[in-house]
């Protein structure tokens, strides 16, 4: 599926089959998988983090065993942020006493306010038991913007050098998420504990994606509603999204994002 459907990430495909693959298959994992999703908006970070749920539970997103967490939902107002601690760490330690392989999604990593994700740094660490719980096969994913912006740059640089993005290395772009996301005040890695004990196994980096990309995704689009696929709808589609460089219009700006509404201005 992720061969079929993910368009234009090689790294992704590559580090989150390894990783989730590896993890699923060890009994007695020594900690929580713990993944960082990084890039620019609609490059597939919520994508694969939803098509991974859809495969390890019934019921995918719905799943009384998945959940999600938003700052700007469920954590909104910076002065509560004590409260906000008190009951995210009640939260998972209260569902990962009901089901000790349940998967957290943390979006938006980025607005995330400093401090408050370090409560949860017992349950990713490899600590046997926590509050009277193994919670070792738990999965933990993060989901941010962070970082979209430089990998995007080192993206175009390599893309200027003549280096295909097969060839684009996770060493690459490694130093500058880096710094993007784990040395930002802004961040809500800023700071972390997560960080600082290395408790983050893969920081996956979604690059931007390029023209025959977005063809792809609107194509998956019209197949998924059920619409007839023309190749001149397809390529008006994907010319009315915008790209950067302005002058060479290279990488789309906003990814996949904007494609299923679209489709319906050219029908």
């Amino acid at each position: 599926d992720l061969a079929m459907n993910l368009v234009g990430q090689p790294l992704v495909r590559q580090q989150v089959m390894k990783g989730v693959k590896e993890f699923l298959e060890n009994q007695n994992p020594v900690k929580p998988l713990v993944m960082s999703f990084h890039g620019s908006t609609g490059t597939g970070k919520t994508y694969v983090s939803s098509m991974l749920v859809r495969y390890l539970f019934q019921g995918g997103l719905q799943s009384p065993y998945v959940h999600q967490f938003s700052p700007l939902v469920h954590f909104p107002h910076a002065e509560r942020i004590e409260q906000y601690k008190e009951n995210l760490k009640r939260w998972i330690q209260g569902n990962l006493t009901n089901c000790g392989r349940s998967v957290f999604l943390f979006d938006e990593m980025d607005k995330m306010h400093p401090g408050l994700i370090d409560v949860i740094i017992p349950f990713l660490g490899p600590s046997w038991v926590v509050y009277g719980t193994n919670y070792r096969k738990a999965i933990f994913i993060f989901i941010s913007n962070a970082g979209g912006e430089q990998i995007n740059e080192m993206t175009l640089d390599l893309w200027c050098a003549h280096k295909d993005r097969e060839e684009i290395s996770l060493q690459d772009l490694e130093l500058a998420i880096s710094k993007a996301v784990f040395e930002n005040p802004q961040s809500g890695f800023w700071k972390s504990g997560i960080i600082n004990e290395h408790l983050i196994d893969f920081v996956v980096p979604f690059l931007p994606l390029r023209h025959h990309h977005v063809k792809q995704c609107v194509v998956s689009e019209l197949v998924q509603q059920d619409l007839e696929v023309r190749p001149g709808v397809v390529q008006e589609v994907a010319d009315s999204i915008p790209y950067f460089p302005e002058e060479e219009k290279i990488f789309s700006l906003t990814g996949c994002k904007t494609v299923s509404s679209r489709i319906s201005f050219f029908f």
